[in-house]
């Protein structure tokens, strides 16, 4: 009696239609990355694509799941240090992971307004963490969400601006003038330990609010709109 070959396992499938898409993102640019022609690369049918991932997003997504986390397995990892550094340290990585991967990264930035990337959101929220330190140190003089979002529009706008040039024709000195440009908007001189200023002050009790003993969630909730009520005065109008 014959016996009929089994199909590969639906996670070789996957995987099969990943790398294709990368080799394709890598070797051809973001325009290659179609069904078409994963489909083709990969030796599956289209539908197979739709099955398995949604839509183009959802492979788009599968591919940058995998680059990034090639990327990071291939970095030490550290023992949180100082707050300030251990920011510089992401910064860098960012940046460096933008220009080391420019197709994905123009491909990431492409997505509809609402429907971020999950690699994009993982990546905000390894940043917030770092702003909550910052602010938990009292170094921040503006609130975290401020923070978070100044840093994020700046690594994104300094490494497409990096990609508009040439690598032989790049600033080395540019990434790190943004965020030092950056930071001297967002820090204190000292910390608010050392030298309490009203805003510094309130975005560090900010940080501390969700972890303070003895009170509901209404109350911590309320707490924490005071507080962010309060910064919002203290930056005035054009803040």
């Amino acid at each position: 009696m014959t016996v009929a070959p089994q199909p590969p396992p639906r996670d070789d499938v996957r995987s099969d239609i990943v790398r294709a898409a990368t080799r394709l993102l890598r070797e051809h640019g973001a325009d290659a990355v179609t069904t078409r022609a994963v489909a083709q690369t990969a030796g599956v049918q289209a539908p197979t694509i739709y099955r398995l991932f949604g839509d183009k997003n959802g492979l788009v997504d599968a591919v940058a799941e995998e680059v990034l986390a090639a990327y990071v397995a291939s970095k030490a990892d550290t023992e949180p240090g100082d707050p300030v550094a251990d920011l510089r340290a992401g910064w860098h990585r960012h940046v460096e992971f933008g220009l080391t991967n420019p197709e994905l990264f123009r491909l990431l930035g492409t997505r509809r307004p609402g429907d971020p990337s999950p690699a994009t959101v993982a990546g905000v929220d390894v940043l917030r963490s770092r702003v909550r330190r910052l602010a938990a140190a009292g170094l921040l003089r503006v609130d975290e969400q401020r923070a978070t979002t100044l840093i994020h529009a700046a690594g994104t706008g300094v490494i497409l601006a990096l990609l508009e040039t040439s690598a032989p024709r790049r600033d080395p000195g540019l990434a790190e003038a943004m965020l030092d440009a950056v930071l001297g908007g967002i820090l204190t001189a000292t910390p608010v330990t050392s030298e309490p200023t009203v805003a510094a002050a309130a975005v560090t009790f900010a940080a501390a609010a969700p972890d303070l003993p003895g009170l509901t969630d209404a109350e911590r909730a309320l707490l924490t709109e005071w507080i962010h009520r309060s910064l919002t005065l203290l930056r005035g109008p054009h803040g």
